[in-house]
């Protein structure tokens, strides 16, 4: 039996829906992705709680007129492609399909509202649950250390707000991103659908487990701290593969780990800061 409180989420979705209409129209690319709306025709499965919050991370960009949104992308575009060139080429990455794909992910778009002004700055970004967006360098450069390829499939643990898995959807065949904070990967599954990355696949559980289902994987690129290298995402790497991650307590080392006829290589890359890599209850995976 769905809950009782379903019933004002169900008829504020049938006005998403009439409203998508109007939107896509007017807007486009303003209007919310049929899999967001699926989300929300299901609040049996995550909560009306969970469905009007995806509901409401949405709802007020929607709400923007068209001549504000249109400066105000074109402010942001400028602002995206300056973050390129001064805080990532100049640092040394050089991989111009990295350097493209920065520029066309919309990073403000994986921000909170209240950090849109912030964005492209050269720092990472809270965006709640004690979790952070990624400063722009150390996206572009772990992404750049997996020298990925068209037909490569991924393997990202910790999809946050889903901005790193934008970035590498643009670069490979498949992404597969796990979440184990349950709302954050919500959010970050209908904002990836609402913006057209449909090769990435989002799941909440736990990141130690890696996705066994999908695996071999050709990249693993891990976004939040283990002590040390989890054995089950080293398992999952395919043979010639490449895995990059933070490793450490407080300040760590970010660490290339590549698999080459069985044998396993680590190299140190930087030193990094990033959120601990935490256990979780994985019971609520899906396929």
């Amino acid at each position: 039996m769905i809950s009782s409180n379903a019933g004002p989420v169900m008829e504020f979705v049938s006005y998403l829906e009439y409203h998508n209409r109007i939107m896509k129209r007017r807007v486009p690319g303003s209007a919310l992705g049929t899999r967001t709306l699926a989300i929300l025709r299901r609040p049996r499965r995550w909560g009306w709680i969970a469905a009007a919050a995806v509901v409401i991370l949405f709802h007020a960009p929607i709400a923007c007129g068209p001549q504000r949104r249109d400066t105000e992308v074109g402010n942001l575009t400028e602002r995206r492609l300056r973050m390129v060139d001064t805080q990532i080429r100049s640092r040394g990455v050089r991989d111009e399909k990295v350097l493209e794909a920065m520029e066309q992910v919309p990073r403000h778009q994986f921000v909170p509202a209240s950090s849109i002004d912030q964005a492209y700055e050269d720092h990472p970004l809270s965006i709640g649950q004690g979790q952070t967006i990624s400063q722009p360098y150390i996206v572009a450069l772990m992404t750049e250390v997996l020298e990925l390829g068209p037909d490569d499939r991924v393997l990202e643990i910790g999809t946050g707000s889903g901005y790193q898995a934008a970035i590498l959807s643009r670069l490979a065949a498949e992404v597969y991103s796990i979440e184990i904070i349950e709302s954050l990967g919500l959010a970050a599954a209908a904002r990836l659908d609402s913006l057209g990355y449909d090769n990435v696949k989002v799941r909440i559980g736990d990141g130690y487990l890696g996705w066994p289902e999908k695996a071999p994987f050709d990249a693993v690129i891990v976004t939040a701290a283990p002590e040390r290298i989890p054995q089950a995402l080293v398992d999952q790497l395919a043979e010639g593969g490449r895995m990059v991650l933070p490793v450490g307590v407080g300040i760590q080392d970010l660490v290339l780990v590549e698999k080459r006829e069985g044998k396993i290589t680590q190299r140190e890359i930087t030193g990094v800061r990033f959120v601990p890599m935490v256990h979780g209850d994985d019971s609520r995976q899906d396929d």
